[in-house]
């Protein structure tokens, strides 16, 4: 049976995401209905990515009984409200990261899931790619000794782009982009949680973080530095250094196609879409719809790749990290 899809939000991310499933095996991913805030960009999605319903409100895809799981693409400050909506309704969630604003809203949606029974997932595509895989089995062998620092690097200009830097929007670099490099030093380093953390930056007018530089300390003496911005553009690499070795990840790190392990590279091509896509190898996000269906398959509430305790770290040094800069009030006191 095929795992049947429905997408909530009918914006640039959903498309993408649809598109990625279609280069997936229709026996195993079928989309059945999208859902927009009107019916008409509903219906519009629907004609272009050939989905057989449409939806003018969300609560008519989580009443949709032919449906297995949601993908959440809308704004951030709108998962929490949105998550709850369709774990409520005993729907399995791929909820896009970050996946709320702060940790109280976090451990609501986590907790939500648990009361209802479902699988819940945040959507930190990144983990799923071939090259991401490659990473953590060299390192769970390892390849580099033992890893005393990560860096990592992204940025973007994205200034002209209102949901970056409008705080209602959900706005700032560390939630949208600083989260990738966030997520990667967590990986490797295994879901540890930093013993220190430094963070320093600038803010925008509108009150939101603009660029971020964060130093991190874990047990051991190892160490992890990132830096994200929405001002400019940066190398947008990541670097794993151990006693024995290195791991490269040349730009783009969030969505790799390469990996460089001791000088040698390795290239992972992503498969190419039907339509034109909004983001970089967003085809690639059909790795973590995979492992959704896989998890389904089990009957697991949570993947082990990126869980529901992996979300929970991710936002509480977000959080902290946003309290030291400043970059709003939407972190959790």
């Amino acid at each position: 049976m095929a795992t049947r899809w429905g997408i909530c939000s009918a914006g640039k991310i959903s498309h993408d995401f649809t598109v990625a499933l279609k280069t997936l095996p229709p026996e195993d991913h079928q989309v059945v209905a999208v859902a927009a805030r009107t019916l008409e960009d509903a219906q519009g999605f629907a004609k272009k990515h050939s989905i057989s319903r449409a939806y003018g409100s969300y609560d008519e895809l989580a009443r949709d009984p032919d449906i297995d799981v949601v993908y959440v693409g809308v704004i951030h400050p709108y998962h929490l409200i949105t998550c709850l909506l369709f774990t409520n309704a005993k729907k399995n969630v791929l909820c896009e990261k970050p996946l709320a604003m702060n940790t109280k809203e976090v451990k609501e949606i986590l907790a939500s899931a648990k009361r209802n029974d479902v699988f819940l997932m945040e959507a930190v595509w990144t983990r799923f790619f071939p090259a991401s895989v490659e990473i953590r089995r060299l390192l769970a062998q390892g390849e580099l000794g033992e890893v005393k620092m990560v860096r990592s690097e992204f940025g973007v200009p994205l200034m002209h782009v209102p949901r970056s830097t409008q705080k209602e929007l959900g706005g700032g670099a560390m939630l949208d982009i600083g989260i990738y490099c966030l997520q990667f030093i967590c990986m490797v380093y295994n879901g540890e949680k930093p013993e220190c953390i430094q963070a320093t930056g600038t803010c925008l007018e509108t009150g939101v973080d603009e660029t971020v530089v964060v130093t991190l300390k874990f047990s051991k003496n190892r160490m992890a530095v990132f830096t994200c911005s929405s001002c400019v553009q940066l190398p947008n690499d990541a670097i794993i250094s151990g006693t024995e070795g290195t791991i490269r990840i040349p730009a783009h790190m969030w969505c790799p196609t390469s990996l460089v392990v001791n000088g040698k590279e390795t290239q992972y091509p992503m498969p190419e879409p039907y339509l034109p896509l909004n983001f970089l190898n967003s085809t690639g996000m059909r790795y973590e719809a995979e492992e959704v269906r896989q998890c389904l398959l089990k009957g697991l509430k949570e993947s082990a790749v990126i869980s529901h305790a992996d979300s929970l770290l991710l936002a509480e040094v977000e959080d902290e990290i946003r309290r030291q800069v400043g970059g709003g009030t939407s972190y959790s006191q």
